[in-house]
Parts: structure tokens; C-alpha cells; sequence
């Protein structure tokens, strides 16, 4: 079953076809998650940061869902979460597409479910095709400008669609998994100067460089929201301090683990 704002659009269409029970509901009218939480035994939820609706109260938004899932019955909730930047820096960085969904963490611990799991998205390789396609360089060529260090490989990065494989493991699993458990969805730990090089290898021509962070801020709107994200990921990296446990309690959970950029981006960004 799966909750759609609009179950007529062609990704709803989509899934229904594919067998999907597909329901009207919005995580912005908490009411309206008794059609995808009753009944359920489990459920994933995940908010939006981006979505303009959700951005300034994605915290609020969050633990409404997780009220309301509680409220409905549902026996295992999946929250997919990120690490608490602010808390981590000391308030200096706050990043708040990634705090934002840290701080319902607690409102899942307190909920009373029987089961309860954390799932943590990596940065997703897709970005590449997206907000992170190569763009022109000041200096020439082709590629990104980017305002942390090129050589620092802190960056925990995976392709989005297979979070789903930890998040059906995890209900797969039931018992067998620790209440509370954090799985960090992860295909590889790497830094900018590893993506230039391994897509080069692959036939692009591609740079990197790095500016200053006031530069940064200047380059397009809510940048300095992704500039303290990189700045965070140079201190503490994408999943911060418990990163390798949480690795790998995903990794065992999913057989095969999960596809290093390498073989994605072999099949995903050919060189024109």
C-alpha cells in the first residue's frame, strides 16, 4: 500500500499497475493517514525537505506522522532519518535538511510501538543527474565547484533506490533486529576527487575545484544551506559518528549489500 497525494498522476498509475494498493493521503493532513496506516502492520514514512510546503516544518510534519501511524495501529515503524547536525557541531552548522528529520527520532522512541527502525539515506548518486550535473568551471571545462576540501572522502553515497531493500529487510527481519536500530543505506565512502576519477576513467572529461565558502553562498538560492552540509561532512562526515556500525547493521541485513558509483555510474551517466 502506498500513500499518493494524487492517485491519478502517472507515478500513482504507475504502481497501481504493478499491483500497489495505492490511497489518497498527504503527510500534511495527519486525518488523512488513516487510509494507508489502518490496517497496516508496518510502515516507511519519510518526509520531504525540499517540498516548499514541508521545508519550514518538517520536524512538526514528521511527528504528526508518527502520532498518527501509533494512533492507527501500525505494529513497525521505518522512519528514514539523518544524523542531528546542529547537535553534532555545536549549533555551528545547521543544516537543516538533515536536522530537521533528526530531531522526530525522539518522538519514535517515545511512540510506544512494538517495533520500531531507523533508516538513514545516503547522498544520492542521482544527484549527478539532477542538482549536481556537471556545470561550466570559472577556470574552463566542465564540472564542480565545490566549497569543502576535493581530497576529503567523507561523503557516504548510494543509490536511492535501493533504500527500499533495507527498508523491507527491516521488516523482514522483525524481533531478529533491535528496537531503535539504525541502518545507514551506504554504496561507498567517498570524496569529490574519487567521483572526477572514476567518471574520467570512464571517458568523461570532467574537473573539480574548490572556492571559497562566501563564494559558495552566492552561486544559486538555499546555498548556503548545501555549502554547511559540506562543511559538516568535512568535520564529521555524511553519517557522522556511528556511521560504521550503522553500515553495517544495514549490510548484513541486505545479502550483496548495496552498488558502489562505479557500476552506477557505468549504466547511469555514459559519456555523450
Amino acid at each position: 500500500r502506498v500513500a499518493s497525494r494524487n492517485p491519478a498522476g502517472d507515478a500513482a498509475k504507475a504502481l497501481a499497475r504493478r499491483g500497489v494498493e495505492v490511497v489518497k493521503a498527504d503527510l500534511l493532513d495527519a486525518a488523512s493517514l488513516r487510509l494507508p496506516f489502518e490496517g497496516a502492520y508496518g510502515a516507511f514514512v519519510v518526509t520531504n525537505f525540499w517540498d516548499p510546503a514541508q521545508m519550514p516544518r518538517e520536524t512538526e510534519i514528521g511527528a504528526a506522522a508518527v502520532k498518527a501511524a501509533r494512533s492507527f495501529g501500525v505494529k513497525h515503524l521505518v522512519w528514514s532519518t539523518l544524523p542531528d547536525c546542529e547537535s553534532l557541531t555545536g549549533g555551528r552548522l545547521k543544516v537543516v535538511h538533515f536536522t530537521g528529520k533528526a530531531r522526530v527520532d525522539p518522538a519514535v522512541e517515545a511512540a510506544g510501538f512494538p517495533r520500531y527502525t531507523f533508516v538513514q539515506a545516503p547522498m544520492y548518486f542521482q544527484n549527478f543527474l539532477t542538482m549536481n550535473t556537471p556545470q561550466p568551471l570559472p577556470g574552463g571545462g566542465r564540472g564542480w565547484a565545490v566549497p569543502m576540501d576535493p581530497a576529503a572522502r567523507v561523503m557516504h553515497a548510494g543509490d536511492v533506490t535501493e533504500v527500499g531493500r533495507a527498508v523491507a529487510a527491516a521488516f523482514a527481519a522483525g524481533d531478529k533486529v533491535p528496537n531503535g536500530t539504525y541502518l545507514a543505506v551506504c554504496g561507498g565512502v567517498y570524496s569529490w576527487n574519487d567521483f572526477v576519477a572514476t567518471l574520467n576513467a570512464q571517458g568523461h572529461e570532467l574537473q573539480v575545484t574548490r572556492v571559497p565558502p562566501e563564494a559558495y553562498d552566492s552561486f544559486f538560492p538555499g546555498a548556503r544551506e548545501l555549502r554547511e552540509m559540506y562543511q559538516y561532512y568535512e568535520q564529521h562526515t555524511y553519517f557522522g559518528p556511528e556511521r560504521e556500525k550503522r553500515i553495517a547493521a544495514a549490510r548484513a541485513l541486505v545479502p550483496g549489500g548495496f552498488t558502489g558509483f562505479a557500476d552506477w555510474a557505468k549504466v547511469h551517466m555514459k559519456p555523450s
